[in-house]
């Protein structure tokens, strides 16, 4: 299956090599009764005080680093091997800004915490995407013009949030709240334009769906039985890595040797994709 993939082989030896930092990293946490490693590891933040080193939360931890040891490989493989198909200038933006917005998420990683720069810097890669799906997508995506002004709204305005809380100025309560709900709307507007698409993968759709719906769930099961001596309300976070691999899923399949064309905005609604060469 690695050679399938044009990076496959790497990208498997580094999934490899964090599954095997998982499991030293548990075994020390076991040991020495210290969960700062698995933690950084897994949830990319220093431990939270007063959580005690027992076989469930350590256990639930290493359970909490597989959905980014999946992660690793579905973003490092790159599309599937083959002559790749010639991409258009729109295409090829939103390809550099698709893995431009999944390759931000290393900095929560490589952090000592999730500094606000990061969450920027998340946010405001997001806001480019938001403009370049648009063109790629074409007739496809319904709604065209409210779905990009809710991309902004919801990108640009987590970026500022940020700014504007590091800066300790006034935020209005409500602000967070319509920014949430217009990611959503743009998120299911794009999904359901990549699923009627024939450039992606239905797969990859599906990891959005997951990305938007699995954090929730996880939030409303794991709150109910956290407590301050296990890892239940923490490890709902690591779900967030979903949104990660639809990215990089979605910058894969525009390069799928066997990717469908897809009518761009400038083409006519009506007009026939150019045959393939």
């Amino acid at each position: 299956m690695p050679r399938r993939h044009r990076f496959g082989i790497p990208a498997l030896l580094i999934t490899g090599l964090y599954v095997g930092a998982l499991a030293v990293t548990a075994v020390i946490a076991l040991t020495t009764g210290d969960l700062g490693g698995l933690w950084r590891l897994t949830l990319f933040t220093g431990a939270a005080q007063g959580v005690a080193v027992t076989w469930p939360n350590t256990l639930i931890l290493v359970v909490a680093g597989l959905p980014c040891a999946w992660a690793l490989w579905q973003s490092l493989r790159g599309p599937l091997t083959g002559p790749a198909p010639e991409l258009d200038r729109d295409t090829r933006r939103l390809r550099m800004g698709l893995y431009a917005a999944a390759a931000s998420w290393a900095c929560y990683a490589l952090a000592p915490s999730w500094p606000w720069w990061a969450v920027a810097l998340d946010a405001a890669l997001m806001w480019v995407v938001v403009v370049l799906f648009q063109p790629v997508l074409g007739s496809q995506l319904e709604h065209a013009d409210h779905a990009r002004a809710a991309g902004v709204v919801a990108y640009g305005g987590a970026a500022a949030i940020e700014v504007i809380d590091v800066l300790n100025w006034p935020l209005p309560d409500w602000l967070p709240v319509i920014c949430g709900l217009a990611g959503l709307i743009w998120m299911v507007l794009v999904l359901r334009a990549q699923r009627r698409s024939g450039r992606w993968q239905q797969a990859t759709v599906r990891y959005g769906v997951a990305a938007l719906v699995a954090p929730v769930l996880l939030t409303v099961v794991s709150l109910p039985l956290a407590t301050d001596t296990n890892v239940y309300g923490d490890v709902a976070s690591a779900a967030q890595v979903l949104m990660v691999i639809w990215l990089a899923r979605s910058a894969h399949d525009l390069a799928d040797p066997s990717a469908e064309p897809v009518p761009s905005a400038s083409s006519p609604v009506g007009a026939e994709p150019p045959p393939a060469q």
